[in-house]
């Protein structure tokens, strides 16, 4: 029977601010490896099928469930990897984790015929991914039988940012490589007196939001405990369409869905009604030890990464001197710490934070500020990625701004206008076809031309490397809402909406 991987790809970049923000959040960042949390979420079941040929177990290319407004993020970073997706389906809103894995269960019910899903967040590490593989060998057999699965974290710590999931009766199956348990029970995030409790009894378990099933069974289970998601998604997808390599929903009858986690949803529900002898497919448990982390702090960053004889990660250029058992990343400038501990310290272009890792919980705070404030930083990187390539911003004053533009092979930008800014670009290297009014004409390095307001134009690349330019932009208005595209390679919007 087929295993069908499901990668949740929300996620609003608040945990892991200013390296993550809402347009860029942290499974697109590489945190851990070369590669980022997304592409090691991809790869990180290729040696299933070698590592158990006995089972049969067939592994088809992942369904990403992600924002509308992350689909090239997602599109360009499997292509960097050299991997497709069997679909990536777009929510026009997010709407959490229920009616998500809700949507990928009828989609992947499209693509093949009942297979078993493997639900992950793109987002978590893992260290000792074959021993992943091997517990995703033991769920698959379970599930294609028709149970639940779920994976519990055995805990190193009390820790208190975490919910727990207690265990049941042990299993009789002598199949499995290892052990196997009734699902007994959620509990919520607990305080330290608690989660000490948890960790001594051996009978409390991490919740790691990872599960095992096959599409059938979460569909006849979703519509037996929250019929009116099941119910909501199904409308959605009915006038489901495809854009290029993307699946699209009625935005309206999607965001009309209820907002509901896997858990609330159906997994708590579940395990009550099998302990009161509800005729309902088993809801099992199996323990995993393979070095899990969400990363979702900066503390639990410093926690997964290699550590210096003073207990210092270091990420850029970075020094310290006296100090231990810090976090420090550089992204853009020298960064420095003398005589301190336990200290996060991240320094992007146009933010820096600093905090203690006790309170690494609370960069919330921050992100909150922010949005309130509708400041940039909140949503963007100085750096801001489109699917053409990506622009940065260099220096701005009362009416004029200056941007570095990249814009990849073969890209093209839409063809567009300003009502409220005149923009200048000159060439620094490759070369630029540009398409102003009536006239298209090539620039090569060091070549320059002016687009007036109101002027119809488009900036592409037919080289064989990236274009950059510097664009200097002048006018009375210079926010990113002033554009209007008449085509556009992307089906973005004919207007860019405004942050109000």
């Amino acid at each position: 029977m087929p295993l069908q991987p499901v990668i949740l790809s929300g996620g609003s970049g608040t945990r892991l601010w200013p390296l993550s923000r809402e347009a860029y959040p942290k499974q697109f960042l590489p945190l851990t490896s070369q590669h980022t949390m997304l592409q090691e979420t991809v790869t990180r079941l290729d040696a299933l099928d070698a590592e158990h040929p006995h089972l049969d177990i067939r592994v088809r290319d992942p369904l990403v469930v992600c924002n509308d407004a992350h689909r090239f993020l997602v599109a360009e970073q499997l292509r960097l990897i050299g991997r497709r997706a069997a679909a990536i389906v777009l929510e026009p809103r997010g709407r959490n984790t229920a009616p998500a894995l809700t949507l990928a269960a009828l989609v992947a019910g499209r693509l093949d015929e009942d297979p078993v899903l493997l639900v992950m967040p793109a987002d978590h590490n893992i260290r000792d991914e074959p021993g992943f593989r091997a517990a995703v060998a033991d769920a698959h057999t379970l599930a294609r039988e028709g149970a639940v699965v779920t994976f519990g974290i055995v805990p190193s710590a009390p820790e208190t940012g975490y919910g727990y999931i207690r265990q049941g009766p042990l299993l009789d199956r002598t199949d499995l490589g290892r052990p196997a348990y009734a699902l007994d029970g959620f509990v919520e995030k607990p305080d330290v007196e608690t989660a000490q409790g948890y960790l001594a009894s051996g009978e409390y378990l991490w919740n790691s939001g990872l599960f095992v099933l096959r599409a059938s069974v979460w569909l006849g289970l979703i519509e037996h405990f929250r019929p009116d998601i099941a119910q909501a998604v199904a409308r959605a997808c009915e006038r489901i369409t495809s854009d290029g390599d993307f699946l699209r929903l009625d935005a309206d009858l999607f965001t009309a869905c209820p907002s509901e986690s896997i858990d609330y949803a159906v997994m708590e529900p579940l395990a009550r009604a099998r302990r009161d002898g509800a005729d309902l497919p088993p809801a099992i448990l199996i323990p995993l030890n393979v070095g899990w982390s969400d990363v979702g702090a900066w503390s639990a960053l410093w926690a997964v990464r290699e550590q210096d004889a003073s207990g210092n990660v270091l990420e850029g250029d970075a020094f310290v001197h006296n100090a231990h058992d810090n976090l420090l990343v550089a992204t853009h400038r020298m960064l420095a710490a003398i005589g301190v501990s336990d200290l996060i310290v991240v320094e992007t272009p146009d933010a820096v934070l600093v905090a203690t890792k006790e309170a690494a919980q609370d960069v919330k705070a921050v992100t909150q500020f922010l949005q309130r404030q509708q400041r940039n930083e909140y949503l963007h990187h100085q750096r801001v990625h489109r699917p053409w390539g990506d622009y940065e911003s260099i220096g701005q004053g009362t009416r004029y701004q200056v941007k570095r533009l990249t814009v990849k092979p073969g890209e093209s930008l839409s063809l567009q206008m300003h009502h409220h800014r005149a923009e200048h670009w000159i060439v620094v290297s490759g070369t630029a076809r540009v398409t102003c009014d009536d006239k298209t004409f090539l620039l090569t390095e060091n070549q320059s031309t002016y687009i007036p307001v109101g002027v119809r134009h488009r900036l592409e690349n037919p080289g064989r490397i990236p274009l950059e330019l510097i664009e200097v932009q002048s006018g009375s208005y210079l926010d990113e809402d002033d554009i209007v595209r008449f085509e556009d390679r992307y089906n973005r919007d004919p207007v860019e909406p405004r942050r109000d």
